[in-house]
């Protein structure tokens, strides 16, 4: 069966409640570990992305491609991040995933992107601790409070047997929102500062939109991992990079990393090097052992790559095209 349907049926429309209905966690979570996988072993590739500050409401608008040919998916992401959003209602990430039939080029399916980028997002880290985590993970750190940081409290908790949650923000009002999700999920939670964040957990989430570092190397005890999910513009920083020189560093794509992930920093800096970092794909191939000892601290560098838009939006299209709850419009 073909993820998208043919242009001859005419463009598939799958709008934001018809993803939110459709993806959930297990089905994100299967398209991206799938993907990550076919981009380590060549059978997936990301085109350069474009990211550029439009001038205009403080926005970041930008296009996000690529052709994975073990699910047949081709597209592009066309969206940002406008900040003033909130006060309108709206999310501050606005997006849509245009997907294109593989064999004739020709527009198959538009699909909203602003949910599906979130349960994206947080199926990348879910699929880090699924695999680098110690197995006896019992505290779970989120550094961030906005709106992505539900979904990645909701995807970790249920990689590992967590027993408490403990969780910093730059704007501490934010924290009880958050201290609800983890009472949805029978999670006792703690307000800490970072330094007892790190005292604390064995696996950390940073998921904001910070240009300092808000974590500090000595703050992180041995063994724990660390997924960092903010960092995805030139310029961005959430942890400091003397905490990458001391970890094992994966990510969802080098190239990236290197150029407007997490790493940016510390191979700005000279204390890590491009060969430094290993494609998490490897891991779920079984080509990298992944974490080596409990004491390693091992960190995802999650910089969000086109592809992992265009295998749950892939996903989004069949279903919906299965069940019949999306619209079709002739171009």
């Amino acid at each position: 069966m073909k993820d998208t349907p043919q242009q001859g049926d005419g463009v598939l429309i799958v709008g934001e409640e018809a993803c939110r209905a459709l993806v959930g966690r297990a089905e994100a979570f299967a398209a991206v570990e799938a993907v990550f996988a076919a981009m380590a072993s060549g059978e997936a590739r990301n085109f350069p992305v474009v990211r550029e500050a439009i001038g205009h409401a403080d926005a970041l608008y930008g296009f996000k491609s690529g052709f994975d040919r073990a699910g047949m998916a081709l597209g592009v992401k066309a969206g940002g991040y406008w900040p003033g959003n909130a006060g309108r209602g709206l999310t501050n990430h606005q997006s849509t995933v245009c997907l294109f039939d593989p064999d004739t080029g020709r527009l198959s399916a538009l699909v909203g992107g602003n949910y599906l980028t979130a349960v994206r997002t947080a199926a990348s880290s879910a699929v880090s601790i699924a695999h680098l985590a110690r197995r006896d993970a019992k505290v779970l750190g989120m550094v961030g409070a906005g709106h992505q940081s539900a979904f990645q409290l909701r995807a970790a908790a249920e990689q590992r047997a967590f027993e408490k949650v403990v969780a910093w923000n730059p704007h501490p009002e934010m924290l009880p929102q958050l201290a609800e999700v983890a009472a949805s999920l029978g999670l006792p939670f703690e307000a800490v500062t970072p330094e007892e964040l790190g005292a604390q957990a064995d696996v950390v989430i940073t998921i904001t939109s910070a240009f300092e570092p808000l974590l500090m190397r000595d703050w992180i005890r041995p063994g724990t991992h660390v997924a960092c999910m903010g960092t995805d513009t030139k310029g961005k920083m959430e942890v400091d990079a003397a905490l990458l020189a001391a970890a094992t560093v994966f990510t969802d794509e080098v190239a990236q990393s290197v150029s407007l992930g997490e790493a940016q920093h510390a191979v700005a800096g000279g204390l890590l090097s491009e060969g430094d970092i290993t494609p998490i794909g490897a891991v779920i191939n079984g080509t990298h052992p992944g974490r080596t000892s409990d004491d390693e601290i091992t960190l995802f560098d999650g910089t969000g790559v086109g592809l992992q838009d265009l295998a749950v939006a892939s996903v989004a299209a069949r279903l919906a095209e299965a069940q019949g709850v999306a619209a079709r419009v002739v171009l």
